[in-house]
């Protein structure tokens, strides 16, 4: 069974910044991609960024040039390096993976960690 377990949030000053980690277990393949998602009540999960390989990344509009996605390939992890964190920022953080197993989609989603920015 393939299980996300991201861990890094917490609470921050605006400005700050925070790295998020996302480890997995129980796959024996590489995922085709990987991905941050975020929530906030009454919202709904909205993607940070994804990444496929170093030059196939994509950022949500709002995070470009102070979030960077990275991954290590071999261990099936994700990272989200998040500088100048802004109040808007707060929101549970997902991690994400998804592909194809032949021609089955699959994606399979970590419980999620909690971002807060605030003065």
């Amino acid at each position: 069974q393939v299980q996300l377990e991201e861990s890094g949030g917490g609470l921050v000053q605006p400005g700050e910044s925070l790295r998020l980690s996302c480890v997995s277990s129980g796959s024996r393949f590489r995922f085709d991609a990987m991905a941050w998602y975020r929530q906030t009540p009454g919202n709904e999960r909205e993607l940070v960024g994804s990444i496929v390989t170093p030059t196939n990344i994509n950022y949500a509009d709002s995070v470009k040039g102070r979030f960077t996605i990275s991954r290590d390939s071999v261990r099936n992890t994700v990272y989200l390096q998040m500088n100048d964190l802004k109040p808007e920022d707060t929101a549970v953080y997902y991690c994400n993976a998804n592909g194809y197993y032949g021609r089955r989609p699959y994606t399979y989603w970590g419980q999620g960690t909690q971002v807060t920015v605030s003065s």
